[in-house]
């Protein structure tokens, strides 16, 4: 927490606009919120920061509620399809008799 703490004075960034001290929580905050707005699956984002999706609508989506649409945040996504093997490259025999 020393070295955050350090990382934060020396980017002038210790306080947020509210002066309230920014902490690893605040940080897990805001990349939610950014996540959420560039339209991820909250089922990922909910995964990848091992909370529920309820606990990301209830506490962070409520934040940014005028700045997402709620069937982002509302509907999961269709996983991509499979990615296709790609075949060897095939030439042509150089014959020069």
């Amino acid at each position: 927490m020393k070295l955050f703490n350090g990382i934060l004075d020396k980017a002038d960034l210790k306080f947020d606009r509210d002066s309230k001290a920014r902490t690893a929580y605040s940080l897990r905050h805001t990349y939610v919120c950014l996540r959420l707005m560039e339209g991820a699956d909250v089922y990922a984002v909910a995964r990848n920061c091992r909370t529920s999706v309820e606990m990301i609508q209830k506490h962070y989506a409520a934040h940014i509620k005028n700045m997402i649409s709620a069937a982002s945040v509302n509907v999961r996504r269709a996983k991509p399809s499979a990615r296709r093997k790609p075949q060897p490259v095939q030439f042509e025999d150089d014959d020069q008799s």
